[in-house]
């Protein structure tokens, strides 16, 4: 049986860029910083709810924050 591929996303370095910790990110997400650690190293996809507000905090599209593999050709 093949293992579910893992989402890749930028989060981690949009954090970083911003000198924000996972708490502080946790904070202005509403999530717990589990929560956040979790999504930035690929072991839960955040709901769609939650992929919106990371884009709307970061200002981007979701589809510039989160990449799920599929190539567009």
């Amino acid at each position: 049986m093949p293992e579910e591929e893992e989402m890749k996303n930028r989060l981690k370095v949009l954090r970083a860029e911003r000198d924000w910790s996972q708490a502080e990110l946790a904070v202005q997400l509403d999530v717990s910083r589990q929560a956040v650690n979790a999504i930035e190293t690929g072991k839960y996809d955040p709901s769609l709810p939650l992929a919106f507000r990371i884009g709307r905090l970061f200002d981007m599209k979701i589809e510039e924050i989160f990449d799920d593999g599929e190539h567009r050709g």
